[in-house]
C-alpha cells in the first residue's frame, strides 16, 4: 500500500542521511541481528504454537530455526521491552510500571530507561553496529527517552503505548495523548492512507533494502503494536476470517490444545486448564452474543495476520540482502493475551459501530484471551503461565544445523537472556559504566550453547513482581501470588505447567525458602519503594 507517509520518510532520510559514523568492515562471522516482537499476542495465537491463525511467515521462520517451549516475559507491554533492551528485570532499569511523562522519584518506578543500564543498541553502537527501530517504544515518553536517546541510529514509531491504528489522534480517552516520532523529532501520520503495521513493516523493509550496499553488520527491532487493541484491522484481512470463530471460545481451545500436543509442542504432556470461572460456556450466549464476540476474534485474527504478512516482507528482505545465512532473527511476544475489558471486552466509543473501523475502539476481552494463551491460565498482568509464556523463535542458518531445523527448545529461559546472548554471539562487551554511570550487572544469561549445540543448561533464578502479582522460578518450582498480601502458590512446572495443582500446603518448607528469597530480591531492587497505584485488572 502506497502511503504518503511512507513519502516523507524518502524524504527525510535522503535529506539528512544517518548519524555520522565510522564504517568498518563486517568481520567474518559476524551476525547481523533482527528482533521481531509482537505486542499481546497469546501463546497459542500463531500457527507453529497452535493457532489456525494464517501465518505462514511465522511458521517459515519455526521451520527454519528453533522453537523454545519455556520461554518467559515479564506479563506487561513497558516491564518487558525494559529488559530486552538491558538484560536486567524490570525495575534495575526503572521500568517496574508502564512507561509515562510523570515526574517519579529515582528507583524502580522512574517511568523511562535510567542510567544505571545500558541498551543493547548502545552496546552494539559501540562496536560498529548499525542500529534501527521501527515500531513501538514504551521505554520513555519524552525527550532525552526516545530511542534515538538510547543508541538507536534510526527510528519510526509510536514512542507511546497502544493507539489508534489508523489515526493516532482517535485515543482511548479525550485526556490521552499518542506519540510518534521520526528519528529524534515528532511525526504526525496522513489523515488518509495510514495503517500503523504497514508503516511499521515498510520502514524495516526500507533500512533493510539499504543494508544490501553496507558492510557495517546491522542490529534491526521491530516492534508491532498489533494485535494490541484497539480492534482494528483492514478490510480484506477481515475477510479472510469471516465465519470462523461461530463455534467460539471453549471450542477453539480443545481444538488448538488438540493441535500442540499432535505437534509435540510440550516436554512432557500439559492439562488443559479449565475455561476461567468468569467466562461463560459459549452455548449458553444467546445468537447477537455469539454473533458480536465472534466479529471481535475475526478483527484479532486479522491483525496478527497482517502482522504476519509484513513479517514475510521483512524476511524476502532479508534474502534480498544476501546476508540471510548470518542474520539472527529472534521473534516472540511482550506477555500473553489481553483480557483488559472483562468477559466481554471494551467498547470505548460506544456508538453503535461494528469492531475493526477507525471510528471503533475496542478489545476482544478475557474470553478470547483465555483461548489466545492455550492451554495456560490468566492473561497479560498476571505471572501464572497465560501471562509470562511467550513463543519464542531463533532463527540463524550458519549456526544452527539443519537437522535441527523446525526442533523444539525445552531450555528454561527469560527476556533477560536476550542481551546475554547477542553479546555472546558478537563479542561485544558488557560495560561496568557507561557515559559517566555505574552500571547494572546483567541477570540473564546466553543461549548460544542450546542454539548453537543443542546443549540444556540449569537457569539461574527468575524473578517477577508486576502489578501487585509476585513470582519466582527456581529449577523446576515456581511460586507465585496474585497479590501483596495473597498467599503463596507453588506449582511443579515440570509437571503441572498449567498450574492446575497447589502445592504450597505439602511443601511448606519449600514455599517458605523461595519466598525468602523473592523477598530479598524485591528488597535489592525496591519492588515496593514508591510503588505508583496499580494498574486494574
Amino acid at each position: 500500500m502506497k502511503n504518503y507517509y511512507f513519502l516523507l520518510i524518502i524524504l527525510f532520510l535522503t535529506g539528512t542521511g544517518y548519524k555520522n559514523m565510522p564504517i568498518h568492515r563486517q568481520p567474518p562471522g559476524r551476525p547481523n541481528i533482527v528482533i521481531i516482537m509482537a505486542d499481546d499476542m497469546g501463546f497459542s495465537d500463531i500457527g507453529c504454537y497452535g493457532s489456525e491463525i494464517h501465518t505462514p511467515n511465522i511458521d517459515r521462520l519455526a521451520k527454519e530455526g528453533l522453537r523454545f517451549t519455556e520461554m518467559y516475559n515479564n506479563a506487561f507491554c513497558s516491564p518487558t521491552r525494559a529488559s530486552l533492551m538491558t538484560g536486567l528485570f524490570p525495575h534495575e532499569a526503572g521500568m517496574g510500571a508502564l512507561a509515562d511523562a510523570k515526574n517519579r522519584p529515582p528507583g524502580a518506578y522512574e517511568g523511562y530507561l535510567n542510567y544505571q543500564c545500558v541498551t543493547i543498541a548502545e552496546i552494539l553502537d559501540q562496536y560498529g553496529y548499525y542500529t534501527a527501530l521501527t515500531g513501538k517504544w514504551h521505554l520513555g515518553e519524552l525527550r532525552p527517552h526516545w530511542p534515538t536517546d538510547r543508541g538507536f541510529d534510526n527510528y519510526f514509531g509510536l514512542i507511546s503505548g497502544a493507539a489508534n491504528y489508523f489515526d493516532i489522534k482517535k485515543t482511548k480517552a479525550p485526556n490521552v495523548v499518542r506519540h510518534m516520532a521520526l528519528n529524534d523529532q515528532p511525526y504526525t501520520p496522513p489523515d488518509s492512507g495510514f495503517y500503523m503495521t504497514n508503516a511499521i513493516t515498510d520502514y524495516a523493509v526500507k533500512i533493510l533494502n539499504e543494508q544490501k550496499q553496507q558492510e557495517k553488520p546491522y542490529f534491526l527491532y521491530v516492534a508491532y503494536t498489533a494485535p494490541h487493541w484497539p480492534l482494528h484491522a483492514l478490510p480484506e484481512d477481515i475477510a479472510k476470517y469471516k465465519g470462523k470463530y461461530s463455534l467460539g471460545w471453549d471450542s477453539l481451545r480443545v481444538e488448538r490444545y488438540k493441535k500442540q500436543l499432535a505437534m509435540g509442542l510440550f516436554k512432557n504432556k500439559v492439562k488443559l486448564s479449565p475455561r476461567d470461572s468468569e467466562v461463560q460456556a459459549w452455548n449458553d450466549l444467546s445468537p447477537k452474543q455469539k454473533k458480536d464476540m465472534a466479529a471481535k476474534m475475526e478483527i484479532y485474527a486479522a491483525q496478527i495476520d497482517r502482522m504476519d504478512q509484513g513479517i514475510g516482507k521483512i524476511l524476502d528482505a532479508i534474502e534480498a540482502t544476501g546476508k540471510k545465512d548470518n542474520t539472527i532473527v529472534i521473534f516472540l511476544s511482550d506477555n500473553g493475551a489481553c483480557a483488559e475489558g472483562g468477559i466481554w471486552g471494551f467498547d470505548n466509543r460506544k456508538n453503535g459501530l461494528p469492531p475493526g473501523g477507525v471510528d471503533s475502539y475496542m478489545s476482544y476481552g478475557q474470553s478470547w484471551a483465555n483461548a489466545s494463551n492455550t492451554p495456560f491460565r490468566y492473561y497479560k498482568k498476571w505471572l501464572h503461565e497465560g501471562g509470562i509464556s511467550t513463543p519464542l523463535i531463533v532463527r540463524w542458518p550458519a549456526k544452527i544445523a539443519a537437522q535441527r531445523d523446525g526442533k523444539f527448545v525445552n531450555q528454561v529461559c527469560h527476556l533477560v537472556d536476550i542481551v546475554p546472548t547477542i553479546l555472546d554471539v558478537t563479542g561485544a562487551k558488557y560495560p561496568k559504566e557507561y557515559k559517566g554511570n555505574k552500571i547494572q550487572p546483567l541477570d540473564g544469561q546466553s543461549l548460544l550453547p542450546e542454539i548453537k549445540k543443542g546443549q540444556l543448561q540449569p537457569h539461574k533464578p527468575l524473578y517477577w513482581a508486576v502489578n501487585g502479582h509476585k513470582a519466582i522460578l527456581v529449577e523446576k518450582y515456581k511460586l507465585d501470588a496474585i497479590a501483596d498480601n495473597a498467599p503463596w502458590e507453588l506449582y511443579d512446572i515440570e509437571k503441572d505447567r498449567s498450574e492446575l495443582n497447589n502445592l504450597a500446603s505439602k511443601y511448606p518448607t519449600k514455599v517458605k525458602e523461595l519466598a525468602a528469597m523473592w523477598n530479598a530480591w524485591a528488597e535489592r531492587v525496591g519492588v515496593f519503594k514508591d510503588r505508583p497505584p496499580l494498574a486494574k485488572e
